[in-house]
């Protein structure tokens, strides 16, 4: 895949890339009662084996890559910058172990995230992932256009049915009802 300038680096075990990947994209703020069913969808899928993508930068993608790395299953992090120098000490063992992969498509000479990088991180995040979960996107969030972008290009996207999220689910998104049951679901598609 090419970036604007350049073909993805990745460090860790590439052909994790291969396998279906779900994108997990949240707002920076999530209404409190979607956060606790948040973190119950992604440990049952966790525990299916679901492989899962994501930027991991707002706060709530932060609490589930830590969810996340508690399983044998790797998780690709795309980074919004170019490729690390120095792995943060509490990701070494993930990285070490095979379980965390980590993706850039950018330069090595991008050394801090902006607004731009994200979004064209979200970009190759969406692309490379089969289908996208997002527990929340704000209204008129940067978010919100990129689910309409996908929808529109026929990728899956998942929101929780929660009247938080009737602006995502009006313009097609699907809904999560239960995280047991949409578990089940991505363990057939498997």
């Amino acid at each position: 895949m090419k970036s604007n300038t350049q073909a993805i680096q990745v460090r860790g075990d590439a052909s994790v890339l291969e396998h279906p990947l779900t994108a997990l994209f949240c707002s920076k703020q999530c209404p409190g009662n979607l956060i606790l069913e948040t973190f119950d969808l992604v440990r049952a899928l966790r525990d299916e084996g679901v492989l899962f993508i994501s930027g991991f930068h707002s706060p709530m993608e932060k609490d589930c890559l830590k969810i996340l790395l508690r399983s044998p299953h790797p998780v690709v992090w795309c980074l919004a910058r170019g490729m690390l120098k120095n792995i943060p000490a509490e990701l070494r063992p993930a990285i070490d172990d095979g379980r965390l992969v980590m993706v850039s498509p950018f330069p090595d000479t991008v050394l801090r995230p902006t607004a731009e990088t994200a979004q064209q991180r979200n970009r190759v995040v969406a692309t490379l992932a089969k289908s996208v979960i997002v527990p929340y996107a704000a209204p008129d969030n940067t978010l919100e256009p990129l689910c309409l972008e996908m929808l529109s290009k026929g990728k899956p996207v998942f929101t929780f049915d929660d009247e938080e999220n009737r602006r995502l689910l009006e313009t097609g998104a699907q809904p999560i009802t239960s995280a047991m049951a949409f578990a089940e679901r991505e363990k057939k598609l498997l």
